[in-house]
């Protein structure tokens, strides 16, 4: 399986993410500094709402076969700057969260258009507490290259 390094403002459900990937128990915990799982990398939100912090997720993602950025489709902002993800040499893919309680399918529109601007090539729409899509992206996660 490959191993992804999450990034994404905070609130957005990274750690959320890694708990069920890993199959933990769903709980809300602030990440306050870098967290290894086996097959995930959770990063604290500050490391992409401040720019001084963009050293330490290059410097991460190294241990990483994946770059996954993360966007809550019930936020109206977005801290990706475009083409964000040509700063990293491996794939960068989108990750859409919170699905379950967007408000309207245009929501999920502009947070896969911020992915995109952002760099990602492939986008999954999930909700980490609903288990919707997951199995897609851990099935990415575990296909050969």
């Amino acid at each position: 399986m490959k191993k992804i390094i999450l990034t994404g403002n905070t609130g957005c459900g990274k750690t959320t993410l890694c708990q069920r990937l890993h199959g933990h128990v769903i709980a809300y915990k602030k990440t306050q500094a870098i967290e290894t799982f086996d097959q995930a990398i959770d990063t604290p939100g500050e490391c992409i709402e401040n720019r001084g912090l963009y050293r330490m997720l290059l410097v991460t993602s190294v241990d990483a076969d994946v770059i996954g950025l993360v966007q809550d489709c019930t936020n109206e902002d977005c801290y990706f700057p475009p083409s964000f993800g040509s700063v990293f040499a491996k794939p960068v893919i989108g990750i859409i969260t919170k699905v379950d309680i967007a408000k309207n399918a245009e929501d999920v529109k502009k947070a896969r258009e911020y992915l995109l601007a952002a760099g990602a090539s492939t986008i999954f729409e999930i909700s980490s507490t609903e288990n919707i899509g997951i199995e897609e992206l851990q099935s990415y996660l575990s296909a050969d290259e």
